[in-house]
């Protein structure tokens, strides 16, 4: 065994998180609009906001939670990728996977008290992001940041920024894909909807790539299906208050299908675990929406969550972080918005 195989390597995996009982549901909101990239006013005024954007909101999302037993799926679900990542990786190195998540537990301050106890000699961070946004990777590893000074963590760390056409990610959604449609006997009456969490416009045209990476995954899907004239359209869901979103939104989208009488298979393009905006907006509500809307059938696919390609793409993307300097970028240039104000001090 190689003297790197034999280090201690810990892969923080990054997410948002969720509530774990409905007494969570309004101080996770608190805590997602009381973060500065969502919110981006200072405090107190961002305090003030947060607390009254949850408060009023943490009705209806208790609601929404309630259709999945009163909690988030995600951290279960995190922890099922995080063991698979753990046994693909068990061969060629001592890996351990840690779980930080943005806005309830466990949270980054947990996971760098976890990796300090376990004696890491070195950190590779992994956002479960594969679309990087200010708002939520850099946010993440800002975090982590924090987290890791506060925690006394002095760990060579390495970090990955985003894989948008990372080819395992590609393929896992391509094999699900092309399963589902295989289900239509006419393909050309189906029309392929990769839906993303939407983002306030203003982000985007203060450079954020999300938009634009969004886009580069859903054009590597389609290539790698390999059909001709397939009828596919990028849109975004989860809008909230009354400012400008990016778009087409998927509701909207979804009505368009219907009058169009087109069939519909959305895809959750952004998201690689199930939760509250694929569980339930998206197969809920967006459901109902298709049905009134005259969608002659509406299908969705399953997040990636564990699928092996999906798996053996987070285990190279582990790999090749630790053979690069810093934040590995698939783009890697200088100056790139991936990587431009993310601290990682502890990187060396």
């Amino acid at each position: 065994m190689s003297e790197n195989a034999r280090r201690k390597v810990a892969i923080v995996l990054f997410n948002l998180g969720g509530p774990d009982s409905p007494d969570a549901v309004q101080p996770f909101l608190f805590n997602l609009f009381n973060d500065p990239a969502i919110i981006r006013l200072p405090n107190p005024f961002r305090w003030l906001i947060a607390k009254l954007i949850s408060s009023r909101r943490a009705p209806v999302a208790r609601e929404i939670y309630a259709n999945l037993g009163g909690r988030s799926p995600l951290v279960p679900e995190t922890e099922a990728q995080a063991a698979a990542l753990e046994k693909l990786l068990g061969p060629e190195m001592e890996a351990k996977c840690f779980i930080a998540m943005r806005y309830w537990h466990p949270f980054a301050d947990e996971a760098a008290a976890a990796v300090k106890v376990w004696g890491a000699d070195e950190i590779v961070l992994l956002p479960l992001y594969p679309q990087y946004s200010t708002t939520t990777t850099e946010s993440s590893l800002k975090d982590w940041d924090r987290a890791a000074r506060a925690a006394g963590l002095a760990v060579p760390t390495r970090a990955v920024c985003c894989y948008p056409e990372a080819e395992g990610f590609i393929a896992a959604y391509a094999d699900l894909l092309k399963a589902k449609l295989d289900t239509f006997e006419d393909k050309s009456s189906v029309r392929i909807l990769f839906s993303a969490h939407g983002l306030p416009k203003k982000i985007v045209d203060q450079g954020d790539p999300y938009q634009a990476q969004v886009e580069q995954s859903c054009a590597a899907l389609v290539k790698a299906l390999g059909i001709e004239n397939l009828d596919w359209r990028a849109s975004y869901q989860s809008r909230v208050g009354p400012m400008e979103w990016i778009g087409p939104a998927t509701d909207d989208e979804i009505e368009k299908a219907g009058a169009e009488g087109k069939s519909l298979i959305v895809l959750p393009i952004a998201f690689v675990s199930e939760h509250s905006e694929t569980l339930v907006e998206l197969d809920i509500e967006y459901g109902e929406l298709a049905a009134k809307a005259g969608v002659p059938r509406y299908e969705r696919i399953a997040t990636v969550s564990g699928h092996p390609a999906f798996i053996e793409a987070l285990a190279r993307l582990v790999r090749d972080a630790r053979a690069h300097e810093g934040v590995l970028c698939p783009e890697d240039v200088a100056g790139h918005p991936c990587t431009r104000d993310v601290p990682l001090k502890s990187v060396a």
